[in-house]
């Protein structure tokens, strides 16, 4: 299939809830990560809840970049600076390429909600091992703002001019845009 022809094809996503009091009962951010990823077609491969700790966030986001059978991890928490909010601390060391403009773009799409607050917002992103990952804030508003104005669009192989859903799926990275 040419570059040209490329459509939408599910994408193989992990789901990283970050945070020290949340169970699955009261994530209500990861659940909605899930809802919208499920809707747009997407594949859940599977969803974690895990304490805001360097370490335990590395391990398990490790093992996610090792396993050819995910190409998305979406994270949801530990974006702040209050507590022991260490995302991106345990994060950007697993990085091979930062996505410079998704804290950018997500911090404009959110102050026009939140207003300056969004400033706040130490989300990121970025490629490891032909994986894409995006760390999101914890509140379920600013998982559905990064959804709707962003990854939707971003994780469909169809959005023009580029994506990088083309950039996960076998044999399509040297297309990617």
């Amino acid at each position: 299939m040419s570059a040209a022809t490329q459509g939408f094809e599910p994408l193989h996503i992990a789901v990283l809830t970050i945070s020290d009091t949340r169970t699955e009962e009261t994530d209500r951010s990861g659940a909605a990560l899930v809802e919208c990823l499920q809707a747009a077609g997407h594949t859940l491969v599977e969803k974690r809840i895990v304490a805001d700790d360097v370490y335990r966030i590395r391990a398990q986001i490790s093992a996610w970049i090792a396993d050819s059978g995910v190409q998305v991890i979406l994270t949801t928490g530990g974006t702040g600076f209050t507590g022991r909010d260490s995302t991106p601390e345990a994060v950007k060391v697993l990085l091979d390429k930062q996505i410079e403009g998704f804290g950018e773009l997500f911090r404009h799409l959110s102050f026009q909600e939140i207003g300056s607050s969004t400033i706040q917002s130490r989300c990121l992103a970025g490629l490891a091992n032909h994986t894409v990952i995006f760390c999101l804030p914890g509140s379920t508003g600013a998982c559905r703002t990064a959804w709707n104005g962003i990854l939707k669009e971003q994780l469909d192989g169809s959005h023009k001019p580029c994506n990088f859903a083309n950039l996960v799926i076998p044999g399509r990275g040297q297309h990617g845009g």
